[in-house]
């Protein structure tokens, strides 16, 4: 009778065995710059792929497309109302969001404000050139009632409406990059475009990705004083605040954040809001029209929206700081690693 010698089978048992241990993921971090600002990108995979280049790319075409900044983007030609523009996605998405959340607001977010902004000194081309004789002629331009999208095309009311979708784009590049990851096979990222933060899956340890939300400026010891850090997992949170943009004129601290209703910036007590949302562009936009409305009328807003939670700085009577966040809020209380 033949036998086997069970150390001739060694070997085959060392290879199932090493077949049956999965294969650990790799972190992989890329930096940039993009949109005037930072990128800042980790993820895990398996193959421990870097995809910069792609992504580069991804971010240089969603500049052509929807950036003030380009004088040969699609969103600059469309506001020098040229004939032959050929509207691309990323344009198209970003109007009919910015349309839905200027109407969801009640027009407290509006991406018609281009001449208001380039008024009151915002933008690459601005200078401050503001009285209340121009503010209420260029309040006659803005309105998301005034535009239109018919056949692969803006209609605009007045030729001289022009649009500003910095409220919502830099959110909006962050889910096109995340959705590039996940099309490649990446289902656990942090992406990070200029602060607006989109955390997907869990890191392979089971942890939860932590951001960290600082202090308004005046009240910081130094840059990296928190406030609150934030656990993610399939959210994100984006930051809007008037604390460090702002300008003088007439004696008065004005912010960057203006209001569509009445053409001026918004004057209260609020600091900071920072938003979760299911994605990153309506983080990024609901917390703009939430610094628009104030701390009662946001606080109200959010409230009334079971995919939204948040957190607000303010200031109280005093000029000290205070916060008050929503119920889900998803703070954590312990230091950054």
């Amino acid at each position: 009778m033949f036998r086997i010698n069970p150390l001739w089978l060694l070997p085959f048992f060392l290879l199932l065995l090493s077949s049956c241990v999965p294969k650990q993921s790799k972190e992989v971090r890329i930096m940039g710059q993009a949109q005037g600002t930072y990128y800042s990108i980790i993820y895990y995979d398996i193959e421990a792929r870097d995809f910069q280049m792609e992504i580069d790319s991804i971010l240089d075409d969603f500049d052509e497309s929807v950036s003030l900044w380009v004088p040969s983007s699609i969103l600059s030609r469309v506001n020098n109302n040229e004939t032959d523009v050929i509207l691309d996605s990323y344009f198209i998405d970003n109007f009919k969001l910015s349309k839905a959340v200027s109407y969801e607001t009640d027009g407290i977010f509006d991406f018609t404000i281009g001449p208001l902004a380039k008024a009151w000194g915002f933008g690459y081309d601005a200078t401050r050139t503001v009285d209340s004789v121009i503010v209420d002629s260029l309040l006659l331009l803005v309105g998301h009632d005034k535009v239109q999208l018919e056949d692969g095309r803006v209609i605009k009311t007045n030729p001289a409406t022009k649009f500003d979708f910095n409220a919502i784009a830099q959110g909006f590049s962050v889910d096109v990059v995340g959705d590039f990851l996940e099309g490649k096979g990446i289902s656990r990222y942090l992406v990070d475009i200029g602060g607006e933060v989109k955390g997907k899956g869990k890191k392979p340890d089971g942890s939860l990705w932590k951001v960290g939300i600082e202090k308004p400026a005046e009240h910081a010891r130094d840059a990296r004083d928190l406030n609150a850090i934030v656990a993610l997992e399939n959210k994100s949170i984006a930051t809007s605040g008037n604390y460090r943009k702002f300008f003088e004129y007439d004696g008065k601290r004005f912010s960057h954040m203006l209001d569509p209703k009445s053409g001026y910036p918004a004057m209260h007590n609020l600091l900071s809001v920072s938003i979760v949302a299911d994605n990153t562009a309506l983080a990024d936009a609901y917390a703009t029209a939430c610094m628009v409305m104030g701390l009662e009328k946001a606080l109200s807003f959010v409230q009334g929206k079971n995919d939204l939670e948040a957190l607000f700085i303010y200031a109280d009577e005093d000029g000290n700081y205070e916060t008050i966040a929503t119920e889900g809020f998803p703070e954590q209380k312990s230091p950054l690693p």
